[in-house]
């Protein structure tokens, strides 16, 4: 399996596979005809209350990550996370995300349950 994530402001690249933006919100600064994204499943994303808690400056990743894999556990964010490990079985996925450290964000989760 190839799971791999980058800012969704870097050029595509040919071995990306399918590209999912994992975000809530767009981008900032992007047009959406000027991305390519294949899929923007927004049930996959963390809260609000949640992403509004950990920029707070409160929150570790660690707590972080623990809530947010709560979240994935919801039956509607299960589902769509078995669909992605499922594409994520039949080649490389990129998970796409506007966030600076994209290390210590949700999509490092993802990646890593996406991986398991």
């Amino acid at each position: 399996m190839s799971v791999r994530v980058r800012r969704i402001y870097d050029p595509p690249e040919p071995d990306d596979g399918l590209r999912v933006l994992v975000d809530r919100l767009w981008p900032r600064g992007l047009a959406k005809d000027a991305v390519r994204i294949d899929e923007w499943p927004k049930g996959l994303t963390p809260s609000t209350e949640l992403r509004h808690w950990y920029h707070s400056d409160h929150g570790t990743y660690d707590e972080f990550r623990h809530r947010y894999e709560a979240e994935l556990r919801e039956p509607e964010a299960a589902e769509l996370l078995d669909g992605l490990r499922e594409s994520a079985r039949k080649g490389p996925v990129t998970l796409l995300t506007a966030s600076k450290k994209p290390d210590t964000s949700h999509a490092a989760v993802l990646a890593e349950l996406l991986e398991d």
